[in-house]
């Protein structure tokens, strides 16, 4: 199976990857717009997570590079498709925390853009709040943030499998 997977350039396999992280930020743009659920600040968090995968795996389509360049692209993604993952596996860790242990709910991003300084605004987002301790939809008895969490372990392993699918041969560049 290696072997026919090594038949795939990987540019394929790059947009793959970004018309997956592009189909999830659909997916919740359309949970968003159209369901009407409101994304909580570690959910913000995951979609900057899943933009920043696809425009790895889009430069890395567009460039077209050659061995030394594909698992460089490899692991750039593999690391920011893992950063999400941290993110969606402590949204999860939140989810699943007694109704006494969960933290409390603070104010909306938008006030928290407008009155405090960046980076208080960034530890809120990626710390998380009662509004992340809600489950809104699930599906086969997963909520939204269990599936992102597999999906950037998915796309951490296509994009890890660039380094063991490349051509040998392929040039360095």
């Amino acid at each position: 199976m290696l072997e026919q997977l090594k038949k795939i350039p990987p540019r394929l396999w790059f947009l793959a990857g970004f018309i997956a992280c592009m189909s999830l930020l659909g997916g919740g743009a359309y949970l968003q717009l159209v369901e009407n659920l409101e994304p909580c600040p570690l959910c913000i968090s995951q979609r900057i997570a899943i933009f920043a995968t696809g425009i790895v795996f889009l430069i890395a389509v567009l460039h077209n590079p050659k061995r030394t360049g594909i698992n460089r692209y490899a692991i750039l993604g593999t690391l920011t498709a893992l950063c999400g993952a941290a993110i969606s596996t402590r949204h999860v860790w939140i989810q699943h925390l007694p109704p006494d242990k969960v933290p409390e709910c603070g104010p909306g991003l938008e006030y928290v853009f407008e009155n405090f300084p960046l980076a208080d605004t960034l530890k809120l987002m990626l710390s998380g709040s009662g509004d992340c301790a809600k489950v809104d939809w699930t599906l086969l008895g997963l909520s939204i943030p269990a599936w992102t969490l597999l999906a950037f372990l998915c796309l951490a392993t296509l994009s890890l499998m660039q380094l063991w699918t490349v051509d040998s041969s392929s040039q360095a560049h």
